[in-house]
């Protein structure tokens, strides 16, 4: 048990870092930690002041929902409180948070309002008589900051109501962010600019770490015309102080309103009945939540009877009949131990980041990649740095940037090494006008172990149980010395390996399954430059064996359709490489099938059309519904165009896909209309 002393000290560290960093977060837009960091500062002395109550204060950071406004602009007072909301961060704080709902409305019904958690800056704008006259930001929830001219360059906002009879006064509220496809073009601008001030040797300017930061700055220029670039949106979620508006009996009717008036109201609104279904809508989200232009990073409940809100009231900080539910957080700041470079299957050198181990989006992360020497560079980070590292869903995890006001005073850029970190001590080399930096050393073990993984992955022959400590323990042990070598292998090597007898058993029946993979499949193991799948099938079925591709001249490869010059040329080069012909006569002697081609007999009844899928189909897995699709002459497109036909949509889809298919138009067919499709062509 910890003294007194040593609680009280606690507090009073705690109570002056949260301050430290609200100010950081809402005042300078520059944070230094995580907002699931932050959380976990708020929480303890949440905690601490529960078990020892005789520390509560009466001004409590805990109740401040914001920072004071800056003197860059006007102070504006609130009307109404802009008040911040309570945090659920799992389904028994938000069954907690129900039940004091249900305490506070004994024996009453009770429907909830689900809507997105925008990570953005919430935003107060005000009309009179329809005219737009108010932009402000939350500040400390009490007052704000006038930006209305910053406001006035937002394409969503608009300049005056949508109605004949307008209210004398509006005042609605809102999140400001920049959607992602803004933000990148933001991010690359800014690593352009620094090319520029790397080639004039000058610092290079922080790299913006994520959409809210560079929204909120965006935001508080102090030239409307540097926001007006910035590509700024808003959603609008509630109304403020009002005066002559229709009388409402429930949130969701004023978002009806809201909508009527043209203000941008965000789609994915559901209105429940019960915390089940609250929980189904986060769950739906938080898994999805990637798949949207725009971050998000939780879910917001409210009470949708309007009476029934002004019973329960509000706490010092926040509303009673709103809750927060915070989902994993994806990006935590961490300490950056070393870069060092990892050398792919080509030659590629990838920087990598090693890192203090933390926890991203439910898994911990220890490494991340840095992607190339230019990204190092632009981003300027640095060994000794604190960084913002990323992990959205499956995608590897990422190093955002530098904190750059937690630097050590004696930080130095990282050079980018010029020897191989293989035992050939190679030399690494950046070609003019290419962004990578190879090891052309073909005899590199990097590179031979790299080959070989990519030729068993799943993606390849798809040799299952020959993963990379498979390969680095044979490589290592001079067993195999390319992909050709697997097809050789005996149980009485592997077992003086050290590999048991059951694992023995299953990997060589793998290797034996993998021996009659597609053409298509062998041609996309070899590792080819430039040869993906899609070419890779258009090859097999137009030549129908291995020989005959390895054969036919530049001219006859690029005269098939989806493969052009840039492939053609590659697949030529590699198959007359005397190493590769050493390794296609290995496959050959190991009995690996070279003319298995699907025959397709399927009518081709989309020829011509692109069709995109989204969401999970009842008698189609994924991979089946795209073969489908090609086997019937169509194309089975990942995203949505102004060329897609039609988008099947099955259940959870993807909310970017569906958005987009509205936007553009593209018709939305379901499951039994898709088989229709497949049989007919036309659209029911």
């Amino acid at each position: 048990m910890p003294t007194a002393k040593k609680v009280i000290a606690r507090v009073t560290e705690l109570r002056e870092l949260i301050a430290y960093h609200n100010d950081r977060y809402f005042g300078a837009d520059e944070p230094e930690i995580s907002d699931a960091e932050f959380d976990e500062l708020v929480a303890e002395l949440r905690r601490l002041e529960s078990a020892h109550p005789e520390l509560v204060v009466e001004r409590s950071v805990l109740d401040a929902p914001g920072a004071p406004s800056a003197t860059t602009f006007a102070p504006v007072a609130h009307r109404l409180p802009m008040t911040s909301l309570d945090n659920a961060m799992d389904a028994d704080e938000l069954r907690a948070w129900g039940d004091r709902v249900a305490k506070g409305l004994p024996g009453e019904a009770i429907r909830y309002v689900c809507e997105l958690k925008i990570d953005g800056l919430a935003l107060s704008i005000r009309y009179e008589n329809g005219e737009l006259v108010l932009g402000a930001t939350r500040g400390d929830g009490k007052t704000g900051e006038d930006v209305t001219g910053n406001v006035r360059t937002i394409a969503d906002v608009p300049a005056r109501l949508k109605v004949r009879s307008a209210p004398r006064a509006l005042e609605v509220r809102g999140e400001v962010y920049m959607s992602k496809p803004a933000f990148e073009r933001f991010r690359m601008q800014k690593m352009q600019e620094n090319e520029v001030r790397i080639a004039e040797d000058k610092k290079p300017l922080a790299i913006p770490a994520n959409p809210r930061n560079a929204g909120a700055g965006s935001l508080r220029q102090k030239d409307p015309a540097i926001t007006a670039t910035r590509e700024l949106s808003l959603w609008v979620y509630q109304l403020g102080d009002v005066d002559g508006t229709p009388q409402f009996a429930s949130h969701h009717e004023t978002l009806d309103y809201l909508r009527a008036l043209g203000f941008p109201v965000n789609p994915e609104v559901r209105i429940v009945d019960s915390l089940d279904a609250v929980l189904e809508f986060c769950a739906h989200w938080q898994l999805h939540r990637n798949d949207l232009p725009y971050i998000i990073d939780g879910v917001v409940v409210k009470v949708d009877d309007l009476a029934q809100r002004e019973r329960l009231g509000f706490t010092a900080k926040a509303p009673r009949w709103a809750v927060a539910v915070k989902f994993p957080p994806e990006e935590r700041t961490t300490l950056l131990r070393d870069i060092k470079v990892s050398i792919g299957r080509t030659g590629r050198a990838t920087p990598f980041a090693e890192l203090e181990p933390v926890v991203v989006a439910g898994s911990t992360v220890s490494m991340a990649t840095l992607h190339n020497r230019e990204q190092v560079q632009l981003k300027d980070v640095r060994p000794g740095d604190t960084v913002v590292v990323r992990k959205a869903g499956d995608v590897i995890p990422e190093v955002v940037g530098p904190v750059l006001a937690k630097r050590p005073s004696n930080s130095k850029p990282w050079k980018f090494p010029s020897i191989c970190p293989c035992e050939l001590r190679s030399t690494l080399v950046q070609a003019e006008g290419e962004a990578d930096t190879r090891c052309v050393e073909l005899e590199c073990p990097n590179q031979r172990d790299q080959r070989i993984i990519h030729f068993t992955s799943r993606g390849g022959m798809d040799i299952e149980g020959f993963g990379e400590k498979t390969v680095y323990k044979l490589s290592d042990a001079g067993v195999i010395e390319d992909a050709g070598d697997i097809y050789s292998l005996r149980a009485e090597t592997l077992i003086e390996q050290g590999f048991g007898e059951g694992q023995t058993t299953n990997l060589l029946r793998s290797i034996e399954v993998s021996r009659t993979r597609p053409l298509e499949k062998l041609l996309v193991a070899l590792g080819i430059k430039h040869l993906g799948p899609a070419a890779a099938e258009s090859l097999a079925r137009r030549f129908g064996s291995l020989d005959a591709i390895a054969s036919a001249s530049v001219d006859e490869l690029a005269a098939v359709d989806g493969v052009g010059e840039v492939i053609a040329e590659s697949a030529h080069r590699w198959f007359a490489d005397k190493r590769h012909k050493s390794l296609v006569g290995k496959l050959r002697k190991g009995r690996v099938q070279f003319d298995n081609v699907v025959v397709v007999d399927a009518p081709q009844t989309l020829a011509g059309k692109t069709i995109v899928v989204t969401g999970t189909l009842t008698g189609f897995g994924r991979e089946e519904a795209q073969r489908a699709i090609k086997d019937r002459g169509g194309k089975s497109a990942g995203s949505v165009s102004a060329k897609t036909f039609a988008l099947v949509v099955g259940a959870e889809p993807g909310a970017a896909k569906v958005n987009k298919a509205i936007a553009l138009g593209v018709p939305q067919i379901d499951e039994q209309a898709f088989r229709r499709l497949l049989e007919t062509g036309e659209l029911a």
